[in-house]
């Protein structure tokens, strides 16, 4: 029993953080890895899964250094309980490079993203559902090493995946067409940058609802391509961003602060 409370403790966490109640969600795992550290024990597999949600968390609100030694102490743990081949390991190196793209580190994150592809592949095949979420975390690092023909291949690749397993109103989607827009963005391709990041944002308000922090990176996204466009709607973008995560993640956070140089 006490392992099915810490899990339904975990699992209401992840509610919360899905929900966008960063704060909330982040004293419940905290209290919850205590007690099963001292329940279970420090190696326990539901140790490793509350760290990977307070990994999670510390993502989302740049509390990065925490995030990275809650989910290496995940990756330990796995290893040790199941090997280097299983689910649970790819899952830690999936988030392991999305930690390192929101930190703007895609060099040291794009190795542990391929191998969350590598490893989903072998069990699933490179088809799967699984293998696609890990392939739409992998492009945006190809993209920030330099290979943005690649990365854009794999999005697409994945966005297939997606639509035929969820149809078309799904937050991996938007998340994969927010993707999309940014290579966009990068090659100048202004117009299509911005109908990718009004697609994106769109689905998401759908989704999620208007007042969700994960709004704020297609809102950023949106108004840089806008202003380099010298449309006047950037500043407002840029406002809301900055509502909807300022009081919800640290100061530095990096989507935060790009929204505080496009008011600038």
């Amino acid at each position: 029993m006490t392992s099915e409370r810490l899990a339904r403790q975990t699992t209401l966490a992840a509610h919360w953080r899905q929900a966008g109640d960063y704060r909330r969600a982040g004293l419940l795992l905290t209290l919850t890895l205590g007690a099963a550290e001292t329940e279970l024990g420090p190696d326990s597999p539901v140790v490793a899964l509350i760290c990977n949600e307070l990994g999670i968390v510390g993502k989302y609100t740049g509390r990065f250094d925490s995030a990275e030694a809650c989910y290496l102490r995940a990756l330990t743990i796995y290893e040790a309980a199941h090997g280097s081949e299983h689910d649970t390991v790819a899952t830690i190196c999936h988030n392991l490079g999305g930690l390192a793209h929101t930190r703007g580190v895609p060099i040291a994150g794009e190795p542990w993203a391929r191998r969350s592809v590598e490893i989903r592949t072998r069990l699933h095949g490179s088809d799967h559902l699984l293998t696609a979420e890990d392939i739409a975390a992998w492009a945006p690092l190809l993209e920030g090493i330099g290979q943005p023909d690649e990365a854009e291949e794999q999005l697409r690749r994945a966005l297939t995946i997606f639509e035929r397993e969820h149809g078309p109103e799904h937050y991996d989607i938007a998340v994969t067409t927010h993707n999309l827009a940014a290579i966009h963005h990068r090659r100048g391709n202004l117009a299509q940058a911005v109908a990718g990041y009004n697609s994106a944002l769109k689905l998401k308000e759908r989704l999620l609802g208007p007042n969700h922090p994960d709004l704020a990176t297609s809102l950023v996204g949106l108004g840089t391509a806008k202003r380099r466009l010298g449309d006047p709607e950037a500043a407002a973008l840029f406002r809301r961003a900055v509502t909807l995560l300022a009081a919800r993640v640290a100061p530095g956070h990096p989507t935060l602060a790009a929204a505080y140089r496009g008011l600038s």
